[in-house]
């Protein structure tokens, strides 16, 4: 794999993704716990990292932000530093990572990259909570239980619909943002129009 030379304005975007993610995440969780659970950039970073930051950093970064993000919110709750719901979270943004690597090299417009959010958002949920499903004894093993993984969750947590509510508005909301700010960066037009 030959690697390329990744310009000084690629890295300040990826460490600003990075941080935007990866802190978010961690501070949002501390300072308003229960509130807006789901509620991250870091989806929508994984889609836009891997359309405007070049090469391997557009892997790296969407991927190490979900990782060190998990790690400290984990340790937060006294939990150890990785868990197995990495398992069902990394192959959701990895896909994401993916729909933007196919939106860059087939020059979709917006649309496109609201519509690969929507796709990965989905994903992510479905995959998610039933991942959950499999690996939480509380959920019964039957079709009856995956609808329940899929809708209400288990009894005393909000249900998992409102989850994939607050993590479907925040990846559209940040995915724009992105798309924003990278054209403001760029002074020219990224995308082609939609």
């Amino acid at each position: 794999m030959k690697i390329r030379h990744v310009a000084a304005p690629a890295v300040f975007v990826a460490l600003v993704f990075l941080v935007i993610g990866t802190f978010f995440r961690v501070i949002r969780a501390d300072l308003a716990p229960g509130t807006l659970p789901n509620f991250s950039p870091l989806m929508a970073a994984a889609l836009c990292g891997a359309l405007f930051i070049p090469g391997w950093l557009g892997l790296v970064v969407p991927v190490a932000a979900l990782l060190i993000s998990d790690a400290l919110l984990n340790i937060h709750d006294g939990l150890p530093a990785i868990s197995s719901q990495v398992l069902w979270t990394l192959p959701c943004y990895l896909l994401a990572v993916g729909l933007g690597w196919m939106i860059r090299e087939y020059r979709g417009g917006l649309g496109t990259v609201m519509g690969a959010t929507l796709v990965s958002s989905f994903m992510f949920y479905l995959v998610t909570n039933t991942g959950s499903w499999l690996g939480l004894a509380a959920y019964p093993q039957s079709f009856a239980g995956w609808v329940q993984a899929i809708t209400t969750g288990l009894p005393g947590y909000p249900p998992t619909w409102m989850f994939f509510r607050n993590s479907l508005v925040s990846d559209l909301l940040f995915a724009a943002c992105f798309v924003a700010a990278e054209r403001a960066l760029s002074g020219q037009r990224v995308l082609a129009a939609a």
